[in-house]
Formats: C-alpha cells, sequence, structure tokens
C-alpha cells in the first residue's frame, strides 16, 4: 500500500499487489485494508517507514492479528507520550515540558539549563534546535511560530556519546544486534554513523539494560527497533525509540558486519524459520558511513568522486545532487547531499577512512538568486518542508482536523 505521489513502478517485480492509496488517510487505509482482508486474509502489517508506523499499528487491531499495535507504535511514535512513561517507570528520567508558554520555555531554561526543542511526532531531526541559554530562548521561540512547529516539546539537553541501539524482538524476547555510534558535529543532524560502536561491556550492559526496559514498557513483541541514546555521565538516557530499523543506511551497516538483514528479518516473521537464523554472527570488521553536505545555494559543481571511490574499504560514493540542484540549508536528513559507506577491519579506521573519502568529494555551490530555477524566497514553515514527500507528522490529527 503506497500513495500515488511516492509510489515507485521499480517495485513492480517484486509485489503480488499492489494499492495506490493515501495510507495516511486512515479511513480510506481501514476501509482498503478490511476489504482486502475479507478476499485473502492478511498475516501480518509490516513497515519500514515512519510516516507509516502509527497507521500500520491501527490496522493491525482493527483486523485483530499479531503484529506491532496501535499503542507501542503510538508510545514510539509520540516523543511526549514515550518520555512520560519512560518517567512513570524510572527508565533514565529526563525533565521535560510539552507546548509550553515562552514564559514557560524560559524558566525551563533557567531551571535546567541547555535544552533541546523538538516536534512531538517527527524523525530525521526536522523541527530541532538547541537552546544553549535563557538569553537564546527568545530567538528559538521565534523560529518555533515563524517555522509553524506545532505541538512540540522542550527537553534537558543531554550530553555524551551518541549512540543508537538496533533490535529484534520475537515474542517479546529481545535481542541487540548491534550498538551504533553517531556524529552530529555538535549539531543535531547526524552526519555519520559507525558499527560497533566503540564501548566497554559495562557500557553495553547497560545501554542493553535500558533498550530492554523500554521495549517491555512500550508492548513490542516483533520486528525490529532503533532505540537512540545519549550516554551521559548519569548513565544511558533514552532520546527517542521506532518501532523499525534505523534508517540512514544503517541496516545495511548492520548486515555487513554482522551478517543480519533486519528488513528481511521483519518479513520472515511470517514464514517459516527464525529470522534471526536462530543466532548472531561475529562482528566482521567494522562499517561507516559519512554524509555529504554543502553550503546552501545553487550547485555549481560536483567533483572528487574518483578519489573517493579509490580510498581503501569505500563500499559506495552517492551523491544525490549535480549541477542545478538547489542546497538549502542543513534542516533534517534530507537535505544532506549524499554519502560515502566503508568497510574495514575495526570502528576507528572504518569511520577515519570514511571520512576522508567524503572530504575529496567537493560540491560547489553559488547563493541563490531570484532568476534561479527553482529558488524559493519563502520561508520555510514545517509544513513546506514535508509537502514534497506527501507527508504529515499525525495522520489521526489531520482526519480529525479534515
Amino acid at each position: 500500500m503506497q500513495k500515488p505521489s511516492q509510489f515507485d513502478p521499480a517495485l513492480i517485480p517484486y509485489c503480488r499487489q499492489l494499492v495506490l492509496v493515501d495510507y495516511q488517510h486512515v479511513p480510506s487505509a481501514v476501509a482498503m485494508a478490511t476489504a482486502l482482508h475479507r478476499i485473502a486474509p492478511i498475516t501480518r502489517i509490516v513497515t519500514q517507514t515512519e510516516a507509516a508506523q502509527l497507521v500500520a499499528g491501527h490496522l493491525t487491531d482493527v483486523l485483530g492479528i499479531p503484529g506491532t499495535s496501535e499503542r507501542c507504535a503510538r508510545l514510539l511514535h509520540d516523543k511526549s507520550a514515550m518520555r512520560a512513561l519512560l518517567n512513570e517507570k524510572g527508565i533514565g528520567a529526563v525533565p521535560y515540558a510539552v507546548n509550553p508558554t515562552q514564559e514557560q520555555l524560559r524558566a525551563f531554561v533557567a531551571a535546567h539549563g541547555a535544552s533541546i526543542v523538538k516536534p512531538t511526532k517527527g524523525s530525521g531531526s526536522l523541527g530541532v534546535r538547541r537552546i544553549e541559554s535563557v538569553e537564546n530562548v527568545d530567538e528559538v521561540w521565534a523560529w518555533c511560530q515563524s517555522f509553524e512547529l506545532g505541538e512540540f516539546q522542550v527537553e534537558k539537553l543531554l550530553v555524551g556519546p551518541e549512540l543508537s541501539v538496533e533490535a529484534f524482538s520475537e515474542s517479546g524476547r529481545h535481542t541487540i544486534i548491534a550498538v551504533t555510534a553517531k556524529d552530529t558535529g555538535g549539531g543535531t543532524v547526524e552526519l555519520g554513523h559507525v558499527i560497533p560502536a566503540p564501548l566497554t561491556e559495562e557500557q553495553f550492559d547497560r545501554i542493553r539494560e535500558v533498550t530492554v526496559r523500554l521495549l517491555d514498557a512500550v508492548g513490542l513483541e516483533d520486528g525490529p527497533s532503533h532505540t537512540e541514546i545519549i550516554l551521559t555521565a548519569e548513565g544511558p538516557r533514552i532520546v527517542e525509540s521506532h518501532t523499525r530499523r534505523g534508517g540512514d543506511r544503517i541496516n545495511d551497516l548492520v548486515r555487513m558486519v554482522y551478517g543480519v538483514d533486519m528488513e528481511e528479518a521483519a518479513y520472515r516473521l511470517v514464514g517459516e524459520g527464525a529470522p534471526l537464523d536462530g543466532h548472531l554472527h561475529p562482528a566482521r570488521g567494522a562499517a561507516a558511513i559519512r554524509f555529504l553536505t554543502a553550503a546552501p545555494g545553487v550547485v555549481t559543481s560536483v567533483t572528487g568522486v574518483d578519489k573517493a571511490q579509490a580510498v581503501d574499504g569505500v563500499v559506495e560514493v552517492s551523491v544525490s545532487v549535480e549541477a542545478g540542484s538547489v542546497v538549502p540549508e542543513l534542516r533534517w536528513s534530507d537535505d544532506r547531499c549524499g554519502h560515502v559507506i566503508v568497510h574495514a577491519d575495526d570502528a576507528d579506521t572504518a569511520a577515519r577512512l570514511a571520512r576522508t573519502a567524503a572530504d575529496h568529494v567537493s560540491i560547489s555551490t553559488e547563493p541563490v538568486t531570484d532568476d534561479c530555477s527553482g529558488a524559493h524566497t519563502a520561508p520555510d514553515t514545517l509544513s513546506s518542508v514535508l509537502r514534497p514527500y506527501d507527508e504529515v507528522f499525525d495522520p489521526f490529527h489531520e482526519t480529525t482536523a479534515s
């Protein structure tokens, strides 16, 4: 089931049946799934995209079939609901507030120091801003209004190495497959990942414990999960989690190092045999991805791809822009310009080689002018950024509002 605007005809040979319908229009998705279920009973609903998680959980409940429930999907998709649950259960409590006024936001930062503002629903770092001090509150508040952020929350800034836990669950048993180390360059958008993360045994045990407690609390029974964690001085603290495999090609890094394809494992839940082949493979070296970025403007040239491909260990170099493309300000993951993937003997080497290869790729830009093709001068809003993707953060809110 896919939105007509997002459908890729290249998928046709791999699908037994295709349904083109806006799955984020919940009444249409329910009607279609119910009709299909009457014709040929549906065994399980699987999605690998964040935009479909809530609807997939809802349809699973409507059809009464095994899989991720709407409650589980909502607790992880809705960051305020997840934070409330974690704080209630004592799973690494973090101070937060939902939809504060400007004065309440100022008081929160005064009480807790540097903080993060983000939409209560969403992914890809879209709409995430740091508040360094009380002096920055008015600036960030003005941005929240101009960006039309909608429902948002503020949390105390968590400081420490950023990680994600790639796990797979079967009948409520959670297996940690990999821990990914992240690099944001001090910002909010991820610029690189490496697997396995350099951790001590004690750190790994604490990360595993908090992840399992979270997945138990939300009631995840089966399938992949991707849990983002910051290893603070007080211990691991959960940033967010998802009932899907990680984005940013993390699944490819996991497969290269551990021989596990988490997407394939999700589909194996409805087949014969164990989704994870009954065991985990030992690590085979390390893998890293480094994302390409460029200054905002119109791309004038892309050079150095051949040099990047020649770096030891490089598996893939992909550039998503070309001369004439318009590069926006780095607002979220989709504003990056490509990536480099490396496989090496260890994590340090993989990360270093990935950075070296990425540095070879030079994306030159010049400022956007009014006569540039495709340029726009209207200020960005949350809905305008999402519009080309035909996506909303909360399909249930959209259905109610319409």
